[in-house]
């Protein structure tokens, strides 16, 4: 039920000076390939189900929410701000407020990070944060030409037979097509999979490589699953908790796949290469001292973050080297320090590249670093797997790593995790978590 939309008088903040920013849970729903089962569900329903569910599991008074953030990437018009709408749907109070942020595949990383800066600036105490992305139900529109038509129309018609007529003019039949939202970039005209293929050549990783490394992220997600390690952060779904991308198999058989993006010579196929999901995730962020006098036994603390930009044409997808460099720097760790790595799998050559360019004394000396970024222990990494097995909802993985890097965190009691992710644009997130000492 909603609740009053005034708030007749706000309540003090916990002072801004030197906060601690804590997780204090995390959930989402199953992700799944487009079009199973979400297939008649909009974006909007997926994130509500999924902040209807981390309240019910937290237990937490919708009254007390501070502000919710939801970040998305193909938006819907009718729910151009997804997080209002969403929210409102959920129960929270039509006087929380609420905004969308996109920054394609980091959307729910920015909506974390700018609750922990709400916080941080004394702006909030409580705040919500999540994302949500469907390919089963995407805008598709006319063609430009054919929308500046229908723009124009109400005009036309005042004319009569001859206005309706001349609606018709220089159109052609291939200005009838319908348009599907772009798969490549803007700016670059690229296709991800192409600049992923592109850079994995740069750094000298092989198809070989990349299949062995997408055959152990499925076995990775298949192996949790069976051993029910994600009961409680993945929320059930008509009593189901299957994600169904998640397909174990074998070398000998990846193998054998035709590549997807440059053919007929290229690495990157339908296996190495994430698919098109559907999905959400809700991450419920505190100050510590808010989360304390609630009661709750926080996750793990963020200690760091950082938004990085580098060259789309040529390092499009490398975003992941120069955040966990700035991260690492700014705590004044190295690769050793951190006992936790959660790593988006956009595609497996992506990943390996990143390791290779961050583990690279030639990268650094090029980049003008006194020092390479270190090495990945991958034995640490992506343990419960990635998006290539796991699936990849653009605008929900990052709240994704987030829970469950901090769920690692408290189940293998290591200290550190470091959370990193590429993006359309040449952009890139990572972010280190500190486990909280329960």
């Amino acid at each position: 039920m909603l609740r009053s939309t005034v708030t007749p008088m706000r309540r003090a903040f916990s002072s801004a000076a030197k906060k601690n920013i804590v997780v204090v849970d995390g959930i989402r729903l199953p992700f799944a390939m487009q079009s199973t089962i979400y297939k008649d569900l909009l974006a909007v329903d997926l994130q509500r189900h999924a902040l209807k569910a981390l309240l019910t599991k937290t237990a937490l008074d919708p009254a007390l929410i501070d502000y919710v953030l939801c970040g998305t990437v193909i938006q819907e018009t009718k729910t151009s701000n997804i997080a209002r709408e969403a929210s409102m749907g959920a129960g929270i109070p039509l006087s929380v407020p609420s905004h969308t942020v996109t920054q394609a595949c980091i959307s729910s990383s920015v909506a974390i990070c700018t609750a922990a800066e709400k916080i941080l600036a004394g702006q909030a105490d409580i705040v919500v944060a999540g994302g949500v992305e469907t390919f089963s139900d995407v805008p598709i529109r006319f063609s430009r030409k054919v929308r500046q038509k229908l723009i124009g129309a109400p005009k036309a018609m005042k004319k009569g037979p001859a206005g309706a007529l001349s609606l018709l003019k220089g159109l052609g039949l291939k200005d009838l097509a319908p348009e599907a939202p772009a798969i490549a970039n803007y700016t670059t005209g690229e296709v991800m999979g192409v600049s992923s293929d592109r850079l994995s050549q740069k750094f000298g990783v092989s198809r070989e490589e990349m299949d062995h490394f997408t055959v152990r992220s499925h076995t990775n997600a298949g192996k949790a699953h069976e051993e029910k390690w994600y009961d409680g952060e993945v929320m059930p779904w008509n009593g189901s908790t299957e994600e169904n991308g998640i397909k174990v198999s074998t070398y000998e058989k990846v193998s054998k796949l035709n590549p997807a993006f440059v053919k007929p010579y290229g690495t990157h196929t339908a296996a190495n290469s994430s698919f098109l999901t559907d999905g959400a995730s809700a991450s419920l962020i505190m100050s510590e001292e808010k989360a304390l006098e609630l009661g709750y036994k926080p996750m793990a603390y963020i200690r760091d973050w950082a938004f990085v930009a580098c060259d789309p044409f040529e390092e499009l997808l490398l975003g992941p080297t120069y955040g966990a460099k700035k991260c690492l720097d700014a705590m004044n760790l190295d690769m050793k320090d951190i006992g936790v790595f959660e790593i988006h799998e956009a595609f497996a050559g992506q990943v390996l590249s990143n390791l290779n360019a961050m583990n690279s004394d030639k990268f650094a000396e090029e980049k003008g670093w006194s020092k390479k970024v270190g090495e990945v222990d991958q034995t640490k990494m992506n343990t419960k797997g990635g998006s290539l097995s796991l699936g990849h909802p653009f605008g929900a993985t990052g709240s994704r790593l987030v829970t469950t890097a901090s769920r690692r965190l408290q189940q293998e009691q290591e200290r550190f995790a470091l959370l990193a992710a590429c993006a359309d644009g040449g952009l890139g997130h990572a972010a280190i978590l500190e486990r909280y000492d329960n």
